[in-house]
């Protein structure tokens, strides 16, 4: 359904901004793929909800943060992608808790413990993304993961209704979360607790990380994070490595010379070299090694 056929141009409640044909490589850390027919940037989450409640029932939706787990295809995404980052950006301290919107990047959420005296949020400071994405799957690193940390998330559905949730509600795993009712909705918010103290050691360990991460990871070059899952009782890039994949190039894509589960765009990469390559590492580790490898990263779109 065409936008202003539903009347979204008319809807004086909006107050986001809402966009047309946008390239989505301005929106992934990849910098490649193809435009979103639709792109809503919400005010606030009053405003989100006004938006949900607007669409057509039938309208495709994808919901993105900082875009730095995701590939979009070169054929672009068809209906409305929601911007969370800069939108939901809610940080402050309730109680002996901390309340944080979806669009919250981690390493915000880590140097706003710190400064509040806590420690146990220096992990955040090392995974690329905003906290709806980290939620969406478990995200860690250095042995801790994010819902080790929540005491309640707040979520949103199509119909732009908001329900609390705790762990209960939800299977998790390892780079994994879903609903044990398998209805489609989003995180907007959430409650987390660490520990009481240790601020300034946490500042200095939040140093620490990022100074490893900036030594060990191709962050000069447009990527998304480690590409592939660890397997159990083993890492990915170790695997990669072995099978002697490092710098295998597939058009502008290239696995790292750096660190081996990270896949980098050289320059002018499309998606579908960065797919093509994911895909040939999969193939290439488990006939040699007969381990399949799992994407940690989501792919979405059509392809060109």
């Amino acid at each position: 359904m065409n936008m202003s056929e539903a009347g979204y141009f008319n809807e004086t409640a909006l107050r986001g901004k809402l966009s047309v044909n946008v390239p989505m490589r301005k929106h992934t850390s990849w910098r490649a793929g193809g435009a979103a027919e639709r792109m809503y940037q919400p005010a606030d989450l009053d405003d989100l909800q006004v938006f949900l409640r607007s669409l057509p029932v039938d309208e495709p939706l994808c919901v993105v943060g900082l875009g730095s787990n995701l590939l979009v295809r070169d054929g672009g995404i068809r209906g409305t992608v929601v911007l969370m980052h800069g939108a939901l950006k809610v940080l402050r301290m309730e109680g002996e808790s901390i309340y944080a919107e979806a669009g919250i990047p981690g390493a915000k959420l880590a140097r706003f413990a710190a400064q509040h005296n806590y420690c146990g949020a220096e992990f955040f400071a090392g995974v690329p993304g905003t906290l709806g994405g980290l939620l969406a799957m478990n995200a860690g690193c250095y042995g801790s993961e994010t819902w080790e940390k929540v005491l309640r998330v707040q979520t949103i559905d199509r119909n732009g209704k908001l329900r609390i949730r705790t762990s209960i509600d939800y299977e998790i795993g390892y780079r994994y979360v879903a609903l044990h009712n398998g209805s489609e909705e989003w995180f907007v918010s959430a409650w987390m607790r660490f520990e009481k103290g240790g601020g300034e050691t946490a500042r200095r360990e939040i140093k620490t990380l990022l100074s490893r991460r900036i030594a060990s990871q191709p962050l000069s070059q447009p990527n998304a994070g480690s590409v592939f899952r660890n397997p159990p009782c083993d890492h990915a890039a170790r695997l990669i490595q072995q099978c002697g994949l490092k710098g295998r190039r597939i058009g502008g894509a290239q696995v790292s010379e750096k660190h081996a589960n990270f896949i980098v765009n050289t320059g002018g990469a499309t998606a579908a070299d960065i797919e093509n390559l994911i895909n040939e590492v999969q193939r290439v580790v488990e006939q040699q090694t007969g381990v399949k490898l799992h994407p940690e990263v989501r792919i979405v779109g059509e392809k060109g």
